[in-house]
Protein backbone atom coordinates (compact mmCIF):
# COMPACT_ATOMS: atom_id res chain seq x y z
CA UNK A 1 0.00 0.00 0.00
CA UNK A 2 1.20 3.55 -0.76
CA UNK A 3 1.80 6.40 1.67
CA UNK A 4 -1.40 8.11 0.52
CA UNK A 5 -4.00 7.81 3.32
CA UNK A 6 -6.74 7.53 0.69
CA UNK A 7 -7.45 4.61 -1.62
CA UNK A 8 -9.93 4.26 -4.47
CA UNK A 9 -12.59 1.60 -4.10
CA UNK A 10 -11.39 -0.15 -7.25
CA UNK A 11 -7.90 -0.49 -5.77
CA UNK A 12 -9.28 -2.19 -2.65
CA UNK A 13 -10.41 -5.08 -4.85
CA UNK A 14 -6.79 -5.91 -5.70
CA UNK A 15 -5.53 -5.93 -2.12
CA UNK A 16 -6.67 -9.44 -1.33
CA UNK A 17 -7.86 -10.14 2.20
CA UNK A 18 -7.64 -6.90 4.16
CA UNK A 19 -9.42 -5.89 7.32
CA UNK A 20 -12.39 -3.80 6.23
CA UNK A 21 -13.97 -1.40 8.73
CA UNK A 22 -17.28 0.40 8.36
CA UNK A 23 -17.57 3.75 10.17
CA UNK A 24 -21.28 4.28 9.51
CA UNK A 25 -24.14 4.05 11.97
CA UNK A 26 -25.49 0.68 13.08
CA UNK A 27 -28.74 1.04 11.11
CA UNK A 28 -27.18 1.67 7.71
CA UNK A 29 -24.51 -0.94 8.41
CA UNK A 30 -27.26 -3.51 8.94
CA UNK A 31 -28.85 -2.50 5.63
CA UNK A 32 -25.72 -3.52 3.74
CA UNK A 33 -21.95 -3.62 4.07
CA UNK A 34 -18.82 -5.24 2.68
CA UNK A 35 -18.61 -8.94 3.51
CA UNK A 36 -16.76 -9.55 6.77
CA UNK A 37 -16.59 -5.81 7.49
CA UNK A 38 -16.49 -4.99 11.18
CA UNK A 39 -18.36 -1.88 12.26
CA UNK A 40 -16.39 0.75 14.15
CA UNK A 41 -18.61 2.15 16.92
CA UNK A 42 -18.00 5.80 16.09
CA UNK A 43 -20.68 6.80 18.58
CA UNK A 44 -18.37 5.38 21.27
CA UNK A 45 -14.96 6.22 19.81
CA UNK A 46 -15.77 9.88 19.12
CA UNK A 47 -16.64 10.96 22.70
CA UNK A 48 -13.95 8.74 24.20
CA UNK A 49 -11.25 10.27 22.00
CA UNK A 50 -12.24 13.78 23.14
CA UNK A 51 -12.96 12.98 26.79
CA UNK A 52 -9.56 14.21 28.01
CA UNK A 53 -6.51 15.85 26.46
CA UNK A 54 -4.63 12.54 26.47
CA UNK A 55 -7.52 10.17 25.74
CA UNK A 56 -5.86 8.88 22.58
CA UNK A 57 -2.88 7.76 24.64
CA UNK A 58 -5.00 5.36 26.68
CA UNK A 59 -3.32 2.34 25.12
CA UNK A 60 -5.16 -0.29 27.14
CA UNK A 61 -8.55 1.04 26.09
CA UNK A 62 -7.77 1.40 22.39
CA UNK A 63 -5.94 -1.91 22.10
CA UNK A 64 -8.98 -3.52 23.68
CA UNK A 65 -11.18 -1.89 21.06
CA UNK A 66 -8.92 -3.06 18.25
CA UNK A 67 -8.84 -6.60 19.65
CA UNK A 68 -12.63 -6.66 19.78
CA UNK A 69 -12.67 -5.78 16.09
CA UNK A 70 -10.01 -8.38 15.31
CA UNK A 71 -7.40 -5.78 14.30
CA UNK A 72 -3.85 -6.67 15.28
CA UNK A 73 -1.70 -4.87 12.73
CA UNK A 74 -0.92 -8.07 10.83
CA UNK A 75 -2.97 -6.98 7.81
CA UNK A 76 -3.72 -3.52 6.38
CA UNK A 77 -7.04 -1.92 7.29
CA UNK A 78 -9.32 0.01 4.95
CA UNK A 79 -12.08 2.18 6.39
CA UNK A 80 -15.15 3.59 4.69
CA UNK A 81 -18.00 5.78 5.91
CA UNK A 82 -21.11 7.40 4.42
CA UNK A 83 -19.07 9.40 1.91
CA UNK A 84 -18.33 12.55 3.91
CA UNK A 85 -14.92 11.02 4.79
CA UNK A 86 -15.01 12.58 8.27
CA UNK A 87 -15.74 9.51 10.38
CA UNK A 88 -13.47 7.30 8.27
CA UNK A 89 -10.70 9.88 8.75
CA UNK A 90 -11.34 9.93 12.49
CA UNK A 91 -11.01 6.14 12.62
CA UNK A 92 -7.91 6.28 10.40
CA UNK A 93 -6.30 8.82 12.72
CA UNK A 94 -6.82 6.61 15.77
CA UNK A 95 -5.63 3.45 14.01
CA UNK A 96 -2.48 5.06 12.62
CA UNK A 97 -1.73 6.62 16.01
CA UNK A 98 -1.13 3.08 17.22
CA UNK A 99 0.96 2.20 14.18
CA UNK A 100 -1.73 0.29 12.30
CA UNK A 101 -1.45 0.61 8.52
CA UNK A 102 -4.78 1.98 7.38
CA UNK A 103 -6.38 3.69 4.38
CA UNK A 104 -9.57 5.70 3.88
CA UNK A 105 -11.80 4.59 1.00
CA UNK A 106 -12.14 7.67 -1.22
CA UNK A 107 -15.84 8.37 -1.68
CA UNK A 108 -16.92 6.05 1.14
CA UNK A 109 -19.84 3.64 0.82
CA UNK A 110 -21.27 5.32 -2.31
CA UNK A 111 -17.98 4.52 -4.06
CA UNK A 112 -17.51 1.01 -2.70
CA UNK A 113 -21.11 -0.25 -2.74
CA UNK A 114 -21.08 -1.42 -6.36
CA UNK A 115 -17.83 -3.33 -5.76
CA UNK A 116 -18.48 -4.68 -2.28
CA UNK A 117 -19.14 -8.24 -3.48
CA UNK A 118 -15.69 -8.30 -5.12
CA UNK A 119 -13.80 -7.30 -1.98
CA UNK A 120 -12.36 -10.06 0.14
CA UNK A 121 -12.74 -8.68 3.63
CA UNK A 122 -10.64 -10.83 5.94
CA UNK A 123 -12.70 -12.77 8.51
CA UNK A 124 -12.40 -11.77 12.14
CA UNK A 125 -9.71 -13.93 13.78
CA UNK A 126 -10.48 -15.84 16.94
CA UNK A 127 -7.94 -13.73 18.82
CA UNK A 128 -6.19 -10.52 17.83
CA UNK A 129 -2.92 -10.96 19.69
CA UNK A 130 -0.50 -8.09 20.23
CA UNK A 131 -0.37 -5.12 17.89
CA UNK A 132 2.57 -5.07 15.52
CA UNK A 133 2.38 -1.45 14.41
CA UNK A 134 4.58 0.29 11.84
CA UNK A 135 4.60 3.84 13.25
CA UNK A 136 2.19 6.74 13.07
CA UNK A 137 2.04 9.12 10.12
CA UNK A 138 0.24 12.04 11.80
CA UNK A 139 1.32 12.91 15.33
CA UNK A 140 -0.72 14.51 18.09
CA UNK A 141 0.16 17.90 19.52
CA UNK A 142 -0.77 18.96 23.04
CA UNK A 143 -2.48 22.20 23.95
CA UNK A 144 0.65 23.53 25.66
CA UNK A 145 2.85 22.66 22.67
CA UNK A 146 0.35 24.26 20.31
CA UNK A 147 0.37 27.39 22.46
CA UNK A 148 4.15 27.49 22.13
CA UNK A 149 3.88 26.89 18.37
CA UNK A 150 1.95 30.14 17.97
CA UNK A 151 5.30 31.90 18.25
CA UNK A 152 6.84 29.86 15.41
CA UNK A 153 6.25 29.56 11.66
CA UNK A 154 4.12 26.41 12.00
CA UNK A 155 1.12 26.46 9.66
CA UNK A 156 -2.03 26.14 11.78
CA UNK A 157 -4.84 25.05 9.50
CA UNK A 158 -8.40 25.62 10.75
CA UNK A 159 -10.89 23.64 8.68
CA UNK A 160 -14.13 24.78 10.29
CA UNK A 161 -16.72 26.82 8.42
CA UNK A 162 -16.18 30.53 7.82
CA UNK A 163 -18.86 31.34 10.41
CA UNK A 164 -17.08 29.22 13.02
CA UNK A 165 -13.69 30.69 12.13
CA UNK A 166 -15.02 34.26 12.38
CA UNK A 167 -16.72 33.59 15.72
CA UNK A 168 -20.26 33.99 14.39
CA UNK A 169 -21.14 30.34 14.94
CA UNK A 170 -20.13 29.36 18.48
CA UNK A 171 -21.41 25.79 18.18
CA UNK A 172 -21.56 24.90 21.90
CA UNK A 173 -18.52 26.94 22.88
CA UNK A 174 -18.45 29.93 25.23
CA UNK A 175 -15.89 31.70 23.05
CA UNK A 176 -15.74 31.98 19.30
CA UNK A 177 -13.10 32.90 16.75
CA UNK A 178 -9.82 31.24 15.84
CA UNK A 179 -6.22 30.83 16.96
CA UNK A 180 -3.88 33.73 16.18
CA UNK A 181 -2.34 33.24 12.75
CA UNK A 182 -4.50 30.23 11.86
CA UNK A 183 -5.09 29.79 8.13
CA UNK A 184 -8.67 29.08 7.10
CA UNK A 185 -9.13 26.12 4.77
CA UNK A 186 -12.75 24.92 5.11
CA UNK A 187 -12.95 21.16 5.11
CA UNK A 188 -15.52 21.18 2.30
CA UNK A 189 -12.89 22.69 -0.01
CA UNK A 190 -10.79 19.54 0.41
CA UNK A 191 -13.46 17.54 -1.42
CA UNK A 192 -14.83 17.52 -4.93
CA UNK A 193 -17.93 15.53 -5.82
CA UNK A 194 -17.71 13.54 -2.61
CA UNK A 195 -14.05 12.58 -3.02
CA UNK A 196 -10.80 13.96 -1.68
CA UNK A 197 -9.09 16.24 -4.16
CA UNK A 198 -5.89 15.32 -5.97
CA UNK A 199 -2.55 15.96 -4.26
CA UNK A 200 -1.90 18.80 -6.72
CA UNK A 201 -5.21 20.48 -5.88
CA UNK A 202 -4.56 20.12 -2.16
CA UNK A 203 -1.12 21.72 -2.48
CA UNK A 204 -2.70 24.67 -4.31
CA UNK A 205 -5.31 25.06 -1.57
CA UNK A 206 -2.61 25.17 1.07
CA UNK A 207 -0.52 27.62 -0.93
CA UNK A 208 -3.49 29.95 -1.40
CA UNK A 209 -3.95 29.89 2.37
CA UNK A 210 -0.31 30.85 2.86
CA UNK A 211 1.15 27.41 3.47
CA UNK A 212 4.43 26.18 1.99
CA UNK A 213 5.50 22.68 1.07
CA UNK A 214 8.18 22.65 3.77
CA UNK A 215 5.84 23.89 6.52
CA UNK A 216 5.04 22.01 9.65
CA UNK A 217 1.26 21.67 9.60
CA UNK A 218 -1.14 21.48 12.55
CA UNK A 219 -4.82 20.88 11.79
CA UNK A 220 -7.82 21.55 14.00
CA UNK A 221 -11.57 21.95 13.74
CA UNK A 222 -14.17 22.01 16.52
CA UNK A 223 -14.27 18.39 17.64
CA UNK A 224 -11.58 16.45 15.77
CA UNK A 225 -13.28 14.74 12.83
CA UNK A 226 -12.79 17.44 10.20
CA UNK A 227 -9.26 18.01 11.50
CA UNK A 228 -8.52 14.30 10.97
CA UNK A 229 -9.71 14.63 7.37
CA UNK A 230 -7.48 17.70 6.91
CA UNK A 231 -4.48 15.91 8.42
CA UNK A 232 -4.96 13.00 6.01
CA UNK A 233 -5.32 15.50 3.15
CA UNK A 234 -2.06 17.21 4.16
CA UNK A 235 -0.27 13.86 4.07
CA UNK A 236 -1.79 13.19 0.64
CA UNK A 237 -0.50 16.60 -0.48
CA UNK A 238 3.05 15.60 0.46
CA UNK A 239 3.59 17.47 3.73
CA UNK A 240 6.09 15.54 5.83
CA UNK A 241 5.45 17.06 9.27
CA UNK A 242 1.71 16.87 9.99
CA UNK A 243 0.24 17.08 13.45
CA UNK A 244 -3.27 17.42 14.79
CA UNK A 245 -4.70 19.10 17.85
CA UNK A 246 -7.43 16.51 18.18
CA UNK A 247 -9.42 18.05 21.06
CA UNK A 248 -9.57 21.03 18.69
CA UNK A 249 -11.22 24.41 19.18
CA UNK A 250 -13.86 23.21 21.64
CA UNK A 251 -11.14 22.33 24.16
CA UNK A 252 -8.93 25.30 23.27
CA UNK A 253 -11.74 27.80 23.80
CA UNK A 254 -12.54 26.42 27.28
CA UNK A 255 -9.04 27.35 28.46
CA UNK A 256 -9.04 31.10 29.10
CA UNK A 257 -5.22 31.12 28.91
CA UNK A 258 -5.44 30.14 25.22
CA UNK A 259 -5.73 33.18 22.93
CA UNK A 260 -8.62 33.54 20.48
CA UNK A 261 -9.11 36.24 17.86
CA UNK A 262 -12.01 37.15 15.60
Amino acid sequence: MSNDPFIDASAVVGLGEVYVCDARSFGVFEDGHVKNARRIPVEVWEPKARSTEDALDDGNYWRGEFARLGIDGQRPVVVYDDGRLIEASRAWLILQHFGIEARIVNGGWPAIEALHDKIAGAPVPSSAGDLQGAGEVVKLISRSDLRDALETDVAIVDVRTRAEYDGEDLRQNDRGGHLPGARHVPHASLLRDGRIRSPEDLVQLMERAGGRADDSVVTLCDAGGRAALAAAAAVRAGFDDVRIYYPSFAAWSRDESCPVVT
